[in-house]
Order: structure tokens, then C-alpha cells, then sequence
């Protein structure tokens, strides 16, 4: 199976064309789930793919308005006559969720979740089962945790989950990236920044302050609410056994629009299962 039979093609793609501003972006990606938008530059011979504009890069400049400054251009590409599985090594191993898909022209992108619908349909063969690929470390917190301190608790672990334990230590539900930005609030405001220069950004601050002298700034600042991680998170939990298939995971995945499976022993929780892990089998 190549990326040309999984991916999204370019007439669905929402995309940024050059010249354009941070505005054409911002609103789009704040809406939306994804994390990035391909570039293009319409030409004579076809639209050119010139790179992505992610959340994260928009949120760090926030003085910077034009797109050429905001786009990042060294992100990793693949092609339509690729092989699937290829693709998939290189989304684990940059981890990359979305890959544009460019042969001379911008042909359209191709996602974790593209290819875990081709597992899940067995367009795609997938050996194994998820013990195979899963993790035996699994992020938690106590579901009585704050919702702002939760949501740093991922920020530092550096993953888009938290499975939360009940007073006994058991799984009592599972809290994603998702469910927090669907509560958080944008606070806009402004802040002098006094004579001296800062060496830091707020901790919570989405477009920080960053002392130049005595000025008033904007402030963008995300405010989560302040309620234990019980009341947001998901307690209908979907899980698997360490010897569900990977076929089978995946069909649990799109089923259920989720991107995680924690995998559990008898009532014990033994490890977890991302989507991203599932592709680890199409070529390992």
C-alpha cells in the first residue's frame, strides 16, 4: 500500500498560501485539532509546498505577523508513491504527526490517523499484538488534582494523556489534551513590564511578557479552570488486553475517536497503546 491510497489529497487540505498573515492561520488552528498548516505558494506550474505553520510556532512569536517568518520549512516530507509503511517509520521516528506529501507540487498530507484507518480496515497489515509495540509506562495523576496543575503534569511529561487513579489506586478514568482545551479560555489583558528585563516567561502564559523597558504589552494568557480532573476527564474508559491485535486496537481507536487504549491485566492496569505505537508494527 503506498501514502497515495491513505493519504487526504490537496483538495481537502486546508491550507496557508504565501503571502498571507498569522490571522489566516491563528483561528483555524485554535479550532481546530490540528497542530500544523501546510504552506503553499500558488505558481504557473501548480501549487509549491513551502513548509508548515504550527500552534506552537504561532504561540512563541507573537510579535511576528507574516507567515514566510512563521512557517517552519526543515520538516520531513513524503511522497505519493511512497510505501506506507515507510511513511510510518518516518512519522515515529520525527514524530510527525502530519506528513506533507510533495512530488514537485503540494499533493496533500498524510496523518497518524490515516494510517491507523488503513490498519483498522486491514487495508494495511498490521502482525502482532499491541504488547508488542505498548508501553509499560503510563502517565497518571490522582483524579482529586487540580485541572491547571494536570494539565502541567502532561505539559512536563511530555505526552497528550494522563490516566487518572481513583483513592485506591485504580483507574477511574483517562484525561487527554483535548478534553483540557475544550475548557480553556484565552484571557487577553496588558502588563507593564517595568524597567527591567526578564529573563523568563510567565509560567502560564501562551504569548509571555518579556521585559524591554518600561512599556505596556499584550497579554495572552490561558486560564483553566481550577476543579479536580474527575469532573473533565472521560470515565467510560475504552481499553484492551496485551493480546488484542493491533488490527483490532485500531478499530477501537477510530471507533471511538481516541488516540490512546490503556491495556489492562484481570482489573490491573498493565501499560497503554498510542495510535503512533500501532505504526511501529508496519515496519519493525
Amino acid at each position: 500500500m503506498n501514502v497515495a491510497d491513505a493519504m487526504t489529497p490537496r483538495e481537502d487540505v486546508v491550507t496557508a498560501d504565501l503571502p498571507g498573515t498569522r490571522s489566516d492561520v491563528l483561528e483555524y488552528l485554535q479550532e481546530q485539532s490540528f497542530s500544523s498548516v501546510p504552506v503553499i505558494k500558488p505558481t504557473d506550474n501548480g501549487p509549491k509546498y513551502r513548509g508548515l505553520i504550527s500552534r506552537e510556532t504561532l504561540i512563541e512569536q507573537p510579535d511576528e505577523d507574516q507567515l514566510v517568518m512563521l512557517m517552519e520549512e526543515n520538516v520531513p516530507t513524503t511522497t505519493s508513491e511512497t510505501r506506507l509503511e515507510d511513511a510510518a517509520q518516518t512519522m515515529v521516528e520525527e514524530g510527525a504527526r502530519r506528513v506533507p506529501v510533495v512530488d514537485g507540487e503540494f499533493e496533500g498530507i498524510v496523518t497518524v490517523t490515516d494510517v491507523i484507518h488503513a490498519i483498522a480496515a486491514g487495508e494495511q497489515e498490521a502482525d502482532g499484538s499491541v504488547e508488542s509495540v505498548a508501553s509499560e509506562d503510563v502517565n497518571t495523576t490522582y483524579e482529586g488534582t487540580p485541572l491547571p496543575v494536570a494539565e502541567r503534569e502532561l505539559s512536563y511529561a511530555n505526552v497528550p494523556y494522563t490516566v487518572a487513579l481513583d483513592d485506591d489506586g485504580e483507574m477511574s478514568g483517562i484525561l487527554t489534551e483535548v478534553d483540557i482545551l475544550e475548557v480553556a479560555r484565552i484571557v487577553e489583558g496588558e502588563e507593564a513590564t517595568g524597567d527591567n528585563f526578564g529573563d523568563q516567561d510567565d509560567e502560564w502564559s501562551w504569548e509571555g511578557i518579556k521585559a524591554v523597558g518600561s512599556r505596556y504589552l499584550p497579554t495572552r494568557d490561558i486560564e483553566i479552570p481550577a476543579k479536580p480532573v474527575r469532573e473533565f476527564m472521560s470515565d467510560d474508559v475504552v481499553t484492551v488486553s496485551a493480546g488484542t491485535s493491533i488490527q483490532e486496537a485500531a478499530q477501537r481507536m477510530i471507533s471511538n475517536d481516541i488516540e490512546q487504549i490503556p491495556i489492562l491485566t484481570g482489573e490491573q492496569l498493565v501499560g497503554i497503546v498510542c495510535d503512533i505505537d500501532l505504526l511501529e508494527a508496519l515496519y519493525e
